[in-house]
């Protein structure tokens, strides 16, 4: 089960520089690994790009593997893991793994998002072969105290809901039954955005003359993001975003019955990733030339959408956007001879650094209290080394899970606004599994087994400055197909599907 990865790497070697910060200490964390139903493996993202997995009351929400074998091996449906055992949709808090199930007669599930509330939406096989396409069919769900309710479609045979708020409104996308050869997930039929509210399904629209469109967010305020085709013409170079040979794509900003195109940096092609409460969305974009990397941009109703620049290089990537404006990812630096992962705030950059011996790092998710969760890489990546930042201090993750564990962080997903970070990393004999990271401080007092004497962090964050090898796009393709974010081509629209040469 493979998660979110940058959507470029590096195959370079660096002379880098430590920058020496000054020491100070830290809690500890409470390492705990969520395991799983019987199987080998659990996770926390089937589809790259991942909005809320761990709310702020610790709930964690994932798919998980039992010991029963997959009926559908060979045949997946693309919106769900394809595992070798079944894998239902779980829902893990204060110590307790709970299998949220299917849909009756379907066997396999997988959550996207989770609420204040403990709901959670996601997609489910509900018992019935797609008659289109042989596989199973799969709707969009939402668990309301543990029991699934189908969303249903439009008409169509499968759906995915993607993202939930407070007031249990729904967003995702859903197939209607009009033939359409580029519907999302390579679906036969449209792909349509819609919004669940009160046992209602809301088709959002598409832009122009599009066909089709999928909603990834929505915020407290009800404000839906997403993005939809404007034409239904293909485009031979899309540019690095969607893949070729596809009709121009927006990002849009769905509100009270509109649609507006939040358009893009000049290329043919843009997507969210991130919408906060204020009506901001953070994305990526393609420029217009076909043949440069894609940058990240903020939009807003006063600016539109805006270009926030690079570290220096050429490329740049959003990941995660806070109610204050603050956004995170990587770009590359100057010279495009790494990347490093950034925090931008009010028009400035802050390169993050790296950890020690590494040579490139990408930031994935903050919280409210600007807490910056990321990977670090080494110049022959893989392996990743996931890291905390905050007050300017870049920290190892993997020095707070026990060596006794076995356990091998590989990235941190998201962190919520008590600090708790969940992520997936691997046992020694390869198994993947889902894990949560608890800090030992005052917001968590009596946690049995936490540690809550101070610890000095690693406080050596090294900045690359003299690389010898230009990053080279080959090895970026290369890399980021091993990585396996954003690299799935039925995934259109939510990351880099190729890059230029």
């Amino acid at each position: 089960m493979k998660s979110r990865t940058l959507m470029f790497a590096v195959g370079i070697v660096l002379l880098a520089a430590p920058v020496r910060l000054a020491a100070q200490q830290h809690h500890h964390y409470k390492f705990i690994d969520l395991g799983t139903f019987g199987g080998p493996n659990s996770g926390l993202d089937c589809c790259g790009i991942i909005p809320p997995v761990l709310n702020n009351q610790g709930v964690v929400v994932g798919g998980a593997d039992t010991s029963a074998p997959n009926p559908s091996v060979g045949n997946w449906n693309p919106l769900l893991c394809c595992e070798a055992f079944v894998n239902p949709a779980f829902q893990w808090q204060s110590g307790v793994l709970a299998n949220l199930g299917a849909l009756p007669g379907g066997f396999n599930s997988f959550p996207n998002s989770v609420n204040a509330r403990g709901d959670v939406v996601g997609t489910a096989e509900n018992g019935e072969a797609d008659p289109l396409q042989g596989f199973p069919e799969s709707h969009p769900v939402l668990w309301k105290h543990g029991v699934a309710v189908d969303l249903g479609t439009l008409g169509g045979f499968n759906g995915l809901a993607f993202a939930i708020n407070n007031g249990d409104e729904v967003v995702g996308f859903v197939q209607n039954n009009i033939p359409d050869p580029f519907g999302y997930f390579g679906f036969a039929g449209q792909s349509r955005a819609f919004l669940w509210k009160d046992g209602l399904l809301r088709d959002l629209g598409t832009l122009g003359e599009g066909n089709d469109a999928f909603a990834t967010f929505v915020n407290e305020r009800g404000q839906v993001a997403g993005f939809s085709y404007t034409d239904s013409t293909p485009t031979p170079n899309s540019g690095s975003i969607c893949p070729p040979n596809v009709p121009t794509q927006h990002p849009f900003l769905w509100e009270n019955g509109r649609i507006l195109d939040l358009g893009t940096l000049g290329g043919n092609c843009a997507a969210p990733a991130a919408i906060n409460n204020r009506g901001q969305v953070a994305g990526n974009s393609d420029l217009g030339d076909p043949n440069a990397f894609p940058h990240a941009f903020l939009w807003s109703p006063e600016t539109g959408m805006k270009d926030l620049g690079t570290l220096g290089g050429t490329f740049a990537q959003a990941d995660d956007l806070t109610d204050n404006g603050e956004v995170v990812g990587a770009s590359t630096v100057q010279n495009d001879l790494t990347f490093h992962a950034f925090l931008w705030r009010k028009g400035r950059f802050t390169d993050l650094g790296n950890l020690p011996g590494d040579c490139a790092s990408g930031a994935y998710a903050i919280n409210s209290k600007s807490q910056i969760v990321g990977d670090s890489f080494t110049c022959a990546f893989p392996p990743t080394h996931p890291f905390l930042w905050e007050n300017g201090q870049i920290i190892s993750l993997q020095a707070f899970v026990p060596s006794t564990s076995g356990f091998t962080l590989a990235e941190p997903s998201f962190i919520n606004d008590q600090g708790e970070i969940a992520g997936y990393g691997f046992l020694t004999n390869g198994d993947a599994r889902a894990f949560i990271l608890i800090p030992c401080d005052e917001n968590h007092p009596d946690v049995k087994g936490c540690d809550y004497s101070l610890v000095e962090a690693s406080v050596t964050a090294t900045v690359s400055t003299m690389p010898t090898t230009r990053l080279s796009p080959d090895a970026i393709r290369q890399l980021m197909q091993a990585a396996g974010r954003h690299s799935k081509p039925w995934y259109r629209g939510l990351g880099v599907q190729s890059l230029p040469k």
